[in-house]
């Protein structure tokens, strides 16, 4: 289902009004801004291509900042399997852009995390539902491409 759902134990689906490109533009922009590392992209579109099957634009984000992550590794080894935290970016029917994450909750007591801890990583929820929802970028640039565009991201 395409709908906004949030759910404190699993992810949060949220619509912007923004095109796809401009979308990870925002989230890849705000992320950084707030001290976190892109640390990969997956590009599943690209990558159903070269064995000839197409999809709408699909990416991955993987993200983070040692400061928060490595803490939590440190009490739970195994909790490195959750990190770095990842964002899902993708166009649904008529062009219409969704993000979907796990949230902190969602992590809390996995892999063997001391109960309290996931709580740690909350804060990047916010900012990527700034940049999903948002007018402007923290950096005062605006990167908005009201829902019209067909920007892919690529």
């Amino acid at each position: 289902m395409d709908a906004c759902k949030p759910n404190s134990t699993g992810p949060v689906r949220l619509e912007s009004a923004f095109g796809f490109g401009d979308v990870l533009t925002r989230l890849r922009s705000e992320l950084e801004m707030h001290g976190y590392s892109i640390m990969a992209a997956i590009d599943h579109r690209a990558n159903a291509e070269p064995i000839g099957l197409a999809m709408p634009a699909t990416t991955v984000l993987f993200y983070g900042n040692p400061k928060g992550g490595t803490p939590l590794m440190l009490a739970a080894p195994d909790f490195a399997l959750e990190l770095p935290l990842r964002l899902l970016v993708r166009e649904g029917e008529g062009g219409r852009t969704f993000v979907a994450f796990n949230t902190a909750a969602s992590l809390e007591g996995k892999n063997g995390l001391p109960g309290g801890m996931a709580a740690r990583l909350a804060q990047s929820e916010e900012i990527i539902r700034r940049a999903v929802a948002g007018p402007g970028l923290s950096t005062g640039r605006n990167h908005q491409q009201p829902h019209g565009g067909k920007s892919d991201g690529r």
